[in-house]
């Protein structure tokens, strides 16, 4: 089946405008990355958003990583911190992924080798294989 960016928005559009909280995220991707429409930063912020509040794991975890790098919004580790974590206690390997990323790096948080480790090794668990590279490397010190 040939892929038809142009019908994917037009669905998800439909299915977001009805409520599913995935299909706001997906769409959010599609205009975070310009995919088959213009690039909207701001777009994408309001469907991550839309999708997270609706309990979308991983429309959080993309809506943290804008705040994160202040991609299209006012950069704010703290909301990335939240939304990263929002992400990873309902089982996203980005959002663990990136909070543990966040915690080995003392990035805005204090430095946290054991909290990182534990977030490395869920991210692991959830078949993310930089989760598992990071723990791995953790883990041979």
């Amino acid at each position: 089946m040939k892929e038809d960016k142009l019908k994917a928005i037009e669905l998800y559009t439909k299915a977001c405008n009805g409520g599913e909280v995935i299909a706001c995220g997906n769409l959010g991707t599609y205009y975070n990355h310009g995919y088959g429409v213009k690039e909207d930063k701001q777009k994408a912020i309001q469907l991550y958003t839309k999708a997270c509040d609706g309990g979308n794991a991983k429309g959080c975890s993309n809506l943290g990583v804008l705040y994160e790098k202040g991609n299209g919004i006012k950069q704010n580790e703290v909301k990335a911190i939240e939304l990263y974590t929002k992400a990873c206690d309902n089982d996203n390997a980005f959002g663990c992924y990136n909070l543990g990323r966040i915690y080995s790096n003392g990035i805005v948080i204090k430095e946290n080798k054991d909290k990182a480790t534990e977030l490395f090794k869920k991210s692991c668990n959830l078949k993310l294989a930089q989760g598992c590279q990071k723990y791995s490397e953790i883990n041979s010190y």
